[in-house]
């Protein structure tokens, strides 16, 4: 979403005190049964674009996804790096919450210049203990079966944004003075800091999983940055995107030359007077998002702003405009990459929005955003909320448009009583019911290092019935000691090792849940491997 003269969601101008100030640890609830999305089962693969349509394994790909843009600073942004600067159980707690409403993708910010949870306060200075935290969101993402759209840096104000790279270069920012970053002629050096930090990026290694960012398959796409426009600065560029097209050529080039295999978006928001959206703000729709290193469309819709004052059906045209255009001119998937409504009955317009964006072929979708606790009154959207039901919906539809496995329609409604009018009402037949199997699957993931290692385990119900209370046992195959678990509970005899619920949260397993916990620990380098065999409470579990 824009600023002046049209105002950002709250939750963007937030700075880092308003979310400390609410940072009380979120208690999760539990993944539901819904066919999994396609990075469980295609996990050995990118994402890739056939034509207009995302693909994986060489098939159509459709997702329903969420902004949780403010996962990098959970935690105190201060201390110890596993302990306290990063809060791994809020991490995990958030995308269990997301995993269990349907999300299947969430973009998330990497980026901040502040001295809280900065990735680059000062120019060329990478904080290491800020990486590390992305560094298990991705982990995480993983373990809880999402993929990630990072954006690499921010056209606004927040957490610092282009203003800043400018103010190392001397320069003033503010809109829309800030559009000099995008002209090598007036900030060559914003050229160099920009792709300075994309390749350190690009070129991270994970200190848990050893992988670098660009070899992640967790990582769905990048973004090249949140909401670039050249405004201001003509009438012609205003209406053309010269500049910028430049820019996005330049930098889409420069991120391809180090990441060939990962898909990029240019992270625009749709605006222009041919959509009757947002007026022409030097940053077109087609003529940027024809860039040959640009892989898919975007656009950020928010209808109910003062600025746009849309009505529900101009809103679905609007969807449907930008979808042509991304077909059949661009000829590229388009993903709607924020959106909300505000001051209105939020799931019959999600409802309505989501009809249309299906109907006309959309390819991936991403409300703006996904709170894990009331920080935004305005745009924040909270577990539990009955426009979550709506979005619930629309995530089956398109997984299962995708054809995933496990895609089920709804079933057929119970047929009603027939009535006689001779004699009495017959009651539906009910077919015998036999008692529901308990089953267990454990999936470990190992990280080894040598002398540490990190390890993510999911345990899935597989039975009929709950598992209230939960103990999963194994034995490691060599001297591993854990040094910290989270998101259960301890307990080790040489190598035999208890996982229990924490107190007061994931105690319940339903049928066809799942529950995930990791752990570090220390080894004799050689000696490690995946536990042979697990057991639930005492009952056998496969292993996947």
């Amino acid at each position: 979403m824009s600023t002046s003269p049209h105002p950002v969601p709250l939750a963007r101008r937030a700075g880092p005190l308003a979310l400390l100030l609410a940072a009380v640890l979120a208690l999760t609830g539990l993944l539901v049964a819904r066919p999994a999305p396609a990075a469980a089962d295609s996990a050995d693969s990118f994402v890739t674009r056939c034509g207009i349509r995302f693909c994986l394994d060489g098939e159509e790909y459709f997702f329903a996804g969420a902004n949780a843009y403010d996962m990098f600073t959970f935690g105190a942004g201060s201390g110890d790096t596993e302990t306290q600067y990063m809060d791994k159980a809020r991490i995990d707690a958030h995308f269990a919450r997301m995993a269990a409403d349907g999300v299947d993708v969430a973009r998330v910010w990497m980026f901040s210049h502040e001295s809280w949870h900065g990735f680059e306060e000062r120019e060329g200075e990478f904080n290491e203990q800020q990486y590390a935290a992305f560094d298990y969101i991705i982990e995480s993402a993983k373990a809880h079966d999402l993929r990630l759209i990072p954006v690499f840096e921010n056209y606004w104000e927040a957490y610092g944004g282009i203003d800043t790279r400018l103010r190392w270069e001397g320069l003033s920012g503010g809109h829309p003075a800030r559009a000099a970053f995008f002209d090598k002629n007036r900030c060559p050096g914003c050229f160099t800091s920009y792709k300075n930090s994309v390749s350190y990026a690009l070129n991270r290694t994970n200190h848990y999983s050893g992988v670098k960012y660009k070899d992640e398959l967790a990582i769905f796409a990048w973004e090249l940055m949140n909401e670039p426009r050249y405004e201001g600065q003509s009438a012609a560029e205003n209406v053309d995107g010269t500049t910028l097209r430049t820019w996005v050529d330049e930098m889409g080039a420069f991120v391809k030359s180090i990441d060939p295999n990962h898909l990029l978006g240019a992270g625009i928001e749709g605006h222009g007077t041919k959509y009757g959206f947002g007026g022409d703000s030097g940053n077109p729709f087609v003529h940027i998002q024809k860039s040959p290193y640009i892989d898919f469309t975007s656009a950020h819709p928010y209808p109910t702003e003062h600025w746009a004052d849309l009505s529900i059906e101009e809103t679905k045209d609007l969807v449907r405009a930008w979808i042509r255009d991304s077909h059949e001119v661009i000829g590229k998937p388009f993903f709607m990459g924020e959106f909300n409504v505000h001051n209105v009955d939020r799931a019959l317009w999600w409802r309505e929005i989501h009809t249309a964006f299906e109907e006309a072929g959309g390819d991936g979708s991403a409300f703006w955003w996904y709170q894990d606790r009331n920080i935004d009154g305005k745009f924040g959207v909270s577990q539990g909320a009955p426009e979550l039901a709506v979005f619930r919906a629309h995530s089956d539809r398109m997984a299962a448009k995708s054809g995933l496995p496990g895609s089920t329609p709804s079933p057929s409604p119970t047929a009603p009583p027939t009535t006689d009018p001779t004699g009495p009402t017959t009651p539906p037949t009910t077919p015998p019911t036999t008692p529901a199997p308990v089953g267990c699957a454990v999936t470990y993931t190992l990280s080894d290092w040598g002398t540490t290692f990190n390890a993510s385990v999911t345990v899935r119900n597989t039975g009929g019935t709950p598992v209230e209370g939960w103990k999963l046992a194994f034995a490691f195959p060599g001297d591993q000691r854990i040094t910290q678990m989270w998101n259960a509970v301890p307990a080790q005899d040489g190598r035999n090792v208890t996982a229990g619920n924490p107190s007061g949260y994931n105690v319940t397993i339903a049928p066809g849940a799942s529950v995930n916990f990791g752990f570090n620990g220390t080894s004799t380098a050689g000696t490690n491997g995946v536990p042979t065999a697990f057991t639930l409470n005492g009952k056998a579990c496969t292993t996947a």
